[in-house]
């Protein structure tokens, strides 16, 4: 006879290496690939932007920072929708969405209202980075969850080059319209092929009904102090996304403007094969995963923000293959901090990792929306050194939150 359905036993975390591990992997590879393909498939065409409708290098930077900050928002609320319907769904839903969304940016005649539209694309977009997190942290046993997310990063890294690549080269030979309106199609496939591979969640049950005052508890309970070491590690770590990825996105909005420029003179397509430096990034992401699941977290994320200010050093340098090694190093810096913040927010989330993962990644794209645009207005004044002065003291902050999760790790190795 069989045991009730209330004694049956747990069902166990996902193992690194099985069929189930593989297709998990695979299916968020797909939703990071066509999700940041989506945001980012427009930052190469901001210089032809600026030029069709007459606006300067700040505003034109809004066709990206309006989705990026739109993400931020939206995140939150995915967070809550997924407790009530579940994680595999929303995501599905969520890249569809906007990849119609880019379609019809493609159409869209006006700029203001190509502005609306692709802050509406940020809205849909938000079920995806945040959902994505807390499902690996919740399907994945823990021995495996760092490469599992170094792999989504790596994923959102190949989308990222691959959607500013694809864009510039079409641009140039064809229309920017045409580029975007490619990236949408490519995004609906992805979309499908993501939903065909990512199994139902088995350790995730959904809430009834909507308690406003259970998520609000739930993102408060993330601000406060982790007991080893008594550090506010989850604070810190969006801290660190804050100023780490406002000054990656900072440096390549603003890098095309001046690879465009002389003494550069580069066309769309050149400029655009510069972003192919992003698979430096998706290399990164997966060892940094894997060394934080060895030497430690908090050693590898200072380790990879002082290889983003080495990046950002370089591309000070007057000569084409010094800004291009930068921004190689810059890249490979950023993406292994991303792989390792965004894989301890989830260990550290508890039974709300969902908004833990939230909080993380409103904190990462509002500084994609903030810095990234306030950093026009440092282009505007000073040229490149402004933007390398304004990126570098982000840098030294984010490395003096790091300095701090230093010793929470300490207290969480003592407390074995």
């Amino acid at each position: 006879m069989s045991a009730p359905a209330a004694c049956a036993p747990p069902v166990p975390h996902v193992a690194r290496g099985s069929a189930a591990y593989r297709k998990i992997s695979l299916a968020l590879f797909l939703a990071g690939f066509g999700t940041f393909s989506l945001i980012y498939c427009v930052q190469p065409l901001l210089p032809l932007l600026a030029e069709e409708f007459h606006v300067g290098a700040a505003q034109s930077s809004l066709a990206l920072s309006l989705t990026t900050g739109a993400l931020a928002f939206a995140i939150f609320a995915a967070a809550a929708v997924s407790e009530r319907f579940g994680r595999r769904a929303l995501m599905f839903a969520s890249i569809g969405l906007a990849s119609l969304l880019n379609l019809a940016v493609a159409v869209t005649p006006g700029w203001h209202a190509i502005l609306a539209l692709r802050a509406a694309e940020g809205v849909a977009i938000g079920g995806v980075p945040a959902i994505a997190i807390a499902y690996l942290a919740e399907e994945i046993e823990p021995a495996g969850l760092g490469f599992a997310m170094g792999l989504y990063i790596a994923g959102t890294a190949l989308g990222g080059m691959s959607g500013r690549v694809l864009t510039g080269i079409l641009a140039e030979f064809l229309t920017w319209r045409f580029a975007v309106g490619i990236v949408g199609l490519a995004g609906l496939v992805l979309a499908l092929g993501f939903v065909l591979l990512l199994p139902p969640s088995q350790h995730f049950t959904p809430r009834k009904g909507f308690d406003l005052r259970y998520h609000l508890r739930a993102w408060l309970s993330h601000f406060g102090r982790e007991k080893p070491g008594g550090v506010p590690a989850k604070p810190l770590l969006f801290a660190i996304a804050f100023c780490g990825f406002g000054s990656f996105v900072t440096v390549y909005n603003y890098a095309g403007f001046r690879l465009m420029a002389p003494p550069f003179d580069l066309g769309p397509t050149q400029t655009s094969l510069i972003f192919t430096v992003y698979l430096f990034g998706t290399l990164s992401s997966s060892l940094g995963g894997m060394a934080a699941d060895r030497v430690g977290r908090a050693p590898v994320l200072i380790a990879g923000l002082l290889t983003m200010a080495a990046g950002i050093g370089l591309t000070f340098l007057p000569s084409l293959v010094g800004i291009i090694a930068g921004i190689a190093v810059l890249t490979s810096g950023q993406f292994a901090c991303h792989a390792v913040a965004s894989g301890w927010v989830g260990r550290l989330g508890g039974t709300s990792k969902g908004h833990a993962a939230s909080l993380y990644m409103l904190a990462y794209y509002l500084g994609a929306s903030i810095v990234g645009s306030t950093g026009g207005w440092f282009w505007s004044a000073g040229g490149w050194p402004a933007v390398v002065g304004f990126t570098l003291v982000l840098i030294v902050l984010a490395i003096g939150g790091a300095a701090g999760l230093m010793r929470h790790e300490r207290g969480e190795r003592l407390a074995r």
